[in-house]
């Protein structure tokens, strides 16, 4: 599941949760929206590194 699904789940659980009365539902739906966000701070991180990586490449390969 991507960030934002698991964003968009977590929010939707916490909802019900808290409609419901049931603090384990809320809790359950607080803890995916944290993995979600999680999730895209690390697949920004990723993409960071690999554009890095590709413009690393590209000013070596035109200097060798």
């Amino acid at each position: 599941m991507s960030g934002k699904t698991d964003q968009m789940k977590g929010r939707l659980k916490e909802a019900f949760g808290v409609l419901r009365g049931d603090n384990k539902l809320r809790s359950e739906g607080k803890r995916d929206q944290q993995a979600g966000e999680a999730k895209g701070k690390v697949a920004r991180a990723e993409k960071k590194l690999e554009d890095g990586i590709d413009k690393a490449k590209d000013t070596l390969g035109g200097h060798a």
